[in-house]
């Protein structure tokens, strides 16, 4: 009798042990059906991050394409204006030096001859604009003033700067290059202008040459008394 009891109490504690057993594994396949899904959601977020990612890059980039494309239209619009404006001044001061320059020749050269009589140099005629090309180096000359035996050649500028009194003494240095058929005169050389900068009519008159400046309506030698021109 005992033993029998002891055998039934036995096979419910196996069942119980199976039952419970049975249980734990239903609930670590929940737990783990669980992991799972969240791991299933995980990588959905994770994806949907990519994706939101990826758009926004494509946008931020898109955007960039399209700032990049404005600022440079921007940019070449600017530069056309910019352009536009430096060819208006650049007309406008042209157009100023060039009627400028006419108005100083034309006062100088009036002048011109009375000046230079005064000086003791007999002018009988002026021409003006002597262009020419000579082994392959072109030149001009505003004006020119001769006699029969002596001749002055005239620089007219504007505004005298130095570097225009240094550009006139190399064309003054090989002048019976230029002008051969002036060779066996004695030939001067003369910067006439409206205002001289950068102290050019000092620079000017050191080297020998003529100073004239226009004042009004007229024009002035402003040389000193006791000035010899320089022959070539």
């Amino acid at each position: 009798m005992n033993v029998e009891v002891e055998i039934q109490d036995l096979k419910q504690m196996i069942a119980e042990l199976l039952r419970s057993q049975m249980e734990t594994d239903r609930k670590f396949k929940e737990t783990d059906r669980k992991f799972q899904e969240t791991d299933r959601k995980f990588k959905e977020t994770d994806r949907k991050f990519q994706e939101t990612d990826r758009l926004l890059t494509e946008k931020f980039r898109e955007t960039d394409r399209l700032l990049k494309e404005r600022f440079q239209e921007t940019e070449r619009l600017l530069n056309e204006k910019f352009k536009e404006t430096d060819k208006r001044i650049q007309q406008a001061f042209d157009l100023f030096e060039g009627q400028w320059g006419k108005l100083m020749e034309s006062l100088v050269e009036g002048d011109l001859v009375r000046i230079l009589r005064e000086r003791g140099i007999d002018i009988s005629d002026t021409y003006t604009r002597r262009k020419g090309n000579k082994a392959g180096k072109s030149f001009e000359f505003d004006i020119v003033a001769h006699d029969t035996t002596e001749i002055v050649i005239v620089e007219v500028k504007t505004t005298l700067r130095a570097k225009h009194v240094k550009a006139f003494l190399n064309k003054m240095s090989i002048i019976k290059e230029l002008l051969p058929e002036y060779k066996d005169y004695q030939i001067m050389g003369a910067v006439a202008f409206l205002r001289a900068e950068e102290h050019s009519g000092v620079m000017a008159e050191k080297q020998g040459f003529f100073v004239i400046r226009a004042t009004g309506d007229s024009a002035a030698l402003v040389n000193a008394p006791e000035f010899v021109p320089r022959v070539y």
